[in-house]
């Protein structure tokens, strides 16, 4: 095999970007094998642009043509767990969209099954994991160049999107379409960048917004304290009616600081001594002068990086990353099963909320799953206006 044939589940606007991506020559160790959707209307988008491509309306008659040796879901969440199991069943590589699912348990049972499957490959479109800027911020947090963790800080509400954008579709912003909001369908990268980085925190406490800014059922605001278990402490905010939003993420150490900025700019401030060091040797006389503005280079040395990302540049390398891994076993930058920490994170925000409390991981999925069907009830007894 020189090449993975990829079947596209889902013919939208991500499923249509991989297909061009692809067809474009980005993704030189695959190609697309075939196209499915359930939409018939796409069938004639699929023959115009990919005339040459085998079009399903079935995604079980797809698995089984042997015209596709992987697929990547571009479906609603709550068919990726059912969809990447009946692939990886066939031995069909599966590359599962983000989020891995709705709830963890169902993410569980996607990620139980394909421990059955060692051989057959099974990713995770996590994109960000192939930027260099945060692989550099887990690059030094890793090695300890700013210490032990203490606070983390990430605002990320450049995630602006106007009510047309949920009225696209009747299934948008719903508990019963998507499984909640923000925290599932625009955030879940930095759920998974701040766990993959900083590690999941023990506790959460979450004050959440269902419909704050936007006629929605689902969350559109959210701001959340962390508490890792070792007296490190974080919050998270996040929403999506902020048209001059922020995205900054601070990561404080006993031996530093890390600030990233737009994702595009990050300071690092390692500093000489630590901070408990210096509490306990520095003279009173020279604590006065830093008060007074003394030079800062006696403390810490900085350096600023910025990074440059073309669009799609970090989806193609995901893709191409997992080809390789099928084709020649190259380690994979997002395994599947890395898909239910940040969906555990999403599903504890919630829950704290639902409850009114602060709430450990792992959540009590019974009750995850319970206060989420009397969400999908509701919703459909009071339906949102449209």
């Amino acid at each position: 095999m020189k090449k993975v044939r990829l079947g596209i589940i889902g013919l939208g606007a991500q499923g249509g970007a991989y297909a061009g991506f692809i067809t474009e020559g980005r993704v030189p160790n695959m190609e697309v094998g075939a196209i499915c959707d359930t939409d018939i209307d796409k069938k004639a988008v699929a023959k115009e642009k990919y005339p040459e491509v085998p079009f399903y309306d079935n995604y079980i008659d797809m698995l089984e043509s042997g015209n596709i040796d992987a697929v990547v879901t571009c479906v609603p969440h709550y068919l990726h767990p059912e969809m990447g199991m009946e692939s990886l069943k066939r031995n069909i590589h599966a590359l599962v969209e983000k989020p891995a699912g709705v709830y963890t348990k169902q993410v569980k049972e996607l990620n139980d099954f394909a421990a059955t499957k060692p051989d057959v490959t099974f990713g995770i479109m996590f994109n960000q994991r192939t930027n260099e800027l945060y692989q550099k911020v887990k690059e030094v947090i890793d090695n300890g160049e700013i210490g032990n963790i203490r606070r983390t800080n990430w605002i990320i509400t450049s995630w602006w999107r106007p009510q047309g954008y949920y009225d696209q579709s009747a299934w948008r912003a719903t508990w019963d379409g998507e499984g909640g909001g923000v925290l599932v369908n625009q955030a879940p990268h930095q759920l998974d960048l701040l766990q993959w980085i900083c590690g999941i925190p023990k506790k959460v406490y979450s004050n959440v917004k269902y419909g704050y800014q936007r006629d929605i059922a689902v969350e559109d605001e959210v701001t959340t304290l962390l508490d890792y278990g070792n007296g490190a402490t974080g919050v998270f905010i996040t929403c999506t009616h902020d048209i001059m939003g922020t995205d900054r993420f601070e990561i404080h150490g006993d031996k530093g600081k890390i600030v990233v900025d737009d994702s595009k700019k990050v300071t690092i401030k390692r500093m000489h001594k630590s901070e408990q060091e210096m509490s306990d040797t520095m003279a009173w006389e020279d604590v006065t002068k830093l008060f007074m503005g003394g030079d800062l280079s006696e403390v810490y040395r900085e350096e600023v990086l910025e990074f440059e990302s073309v669009w799609g540049a970090q989806h193609t390398a995901v893709m191409e990353n997992f080809a390789a891994n099928i084709l020649d076993g190259t380690p994979l930058l997002a395994p599947g099963s890395d898909g239910i920490h940040g969906v555990a994170l999403a599903n504890a925000i919630h829950l704290s909320s639902w409850l009114g409390k602060e709430v450990e991981l792992p959540i009590d999925e019974e009750i995850y799953l319970s206060e989420l069907n009397k969400k999908i009830e509701a919703e459909k007894r009071y339906a949102v206006k449209k």
